[in-house]
């Protein structure tokens, strides 16, 4: 089966994929930040969130649902940071996902990837990893939502935690997003093998 890719291209390749998933699945988890509430424990994401408060009208008490799942619409997003960190973020995984995914047909397609495409696709990457760092970065200014407070011993703010802590799906979206910049960006550079030149 041909390639287009060279053997750093093969790494790239990998590591794009790698790259995109991590960030991916860090994203679509809601575990970016922890705490707990009502002696239960309850997590966050940009979009979602494990574990609920629904007030229990036959016992009169407040009850915790715990179960994950999504906001019901984008306006329930907690805070506006946060909705305009999902939209950002989303749109930096699907950029390194469109990436990696190119990247993995052309081990097996021969002349789909060039040295021109495969630095433009190292732009794409460094563009997506971006996107995701400034998602990252917008994230901590929403700990200031009720909701988050709740949680967090009624003493977070924007970039203070209270008693909550950063979760791993955080750490999964940024490391994947760093590495894409700093790694796969550089690697794209010598991923495509010289193109043939035709006579016609």
């Amino acid at each position: 089966m041909a390639s287009s890719l060279t053997c750093a291209g093969m790494v790239w390749a990998f590591l794009s994929f790698l790259c995109a998933a991590t960030s991916c699945v860090g994203f679509f988890m809601p575990y970016w930040l922890l705490g707990s509430q009502l002696e239960k424990s309850v997590s966050f994401g940009t979009f979602r969130r494990c574990s609920y408060p629904v007030r229990d009208e036959s016992r009169q008490t407040t009850v915790m649902v715990e179960q994950c799942g999504r906001y019901a619409s984008f306006q329930a997003i907690p805070s506006a940071e946060w909705r305009i960190c999902t939209v950002v973020t989303g749109l930096g995984c699907g950029l390194l996902l469109l990436v990696a995914l190119t990247a993995l047909m052309g081990c097996c397609v021969s002349e789909l990837i060039s040295r021109t495409v495969g630095r433009v696709a190292g732009g794409i990457q460094f563009l997506g990893g971006l996107l995701i760092g400034s998602g990252c970065a917008l994230y901590p200014l929403g700990w200031d939502s009720e909701e988050v407070r709740q949680t967090c011993g009624n003493l977070s703010n924007q970039f203070e935690l209270g008693t909550c802590h950063i979760g791993w799906a955080y750490y999964c979206t940024g490391g994947g997003a760093a590495a894409a910049m700093l790694v796969c960006t550089w690697l794209a550079c010598f991923s495509g093998k010289k193109q043939k030149q035709y006579p016609y």
